[in-house]
């Protein structure tokens, strides 16, 4: 099995800055891909970015240039390094792990209040 613990969500100022870290644990060797989520209240879930165990990147067109997605080299944190953050990136933001034979893993979630 595989659990994915989010932290790092809070409070910031419009323009600032914040780095949101997963941690995977169990059985990583599983893990194909990671990637963040997002759902502000009534909206439904987005992707936000992701990353394979290649190295490859993908963003949503609202976070391209701003966001940044990475890996550690042990490959069992994912980073989503957020900035010039606006108002609309409020959200809980969650962590998502696709694993070998199309299994799933989510995170429990975790706040991102953008104040303007």
């Amino acid at each position: 099995q595989v659990q994915l613990v989010e932290s790092g969500g809070g409070l910031v100022e419009a323009g600032g800055s914040l780095r949101l870290s997963c941690e995977a644990s169990g059985s990583i060797s599983t893990i194909n891909a990671m990637g963040w989520y997002r759902q502000a209240p009534g909206k439904q879930r987005e992707l936000v970015a992701t990353i394979t165990n290649g190295g490859m990147t993908n963003y949503a067109d609202s976070v391209k240039g701003r966001f940044t997605i990475s890996r550690a080299n042990g490959k069992s944190t994912v980073y989503l390094q957020m900035n010039s953050l606006k108002p609309e990136d409020t959200a809980v933001y969650y962590c998502k792990a696709d694993r070998r034979l199309q299994l799933v893993a989510w995170g429990q979630g975790t706040q991102v209040t953008v104040s303007s």
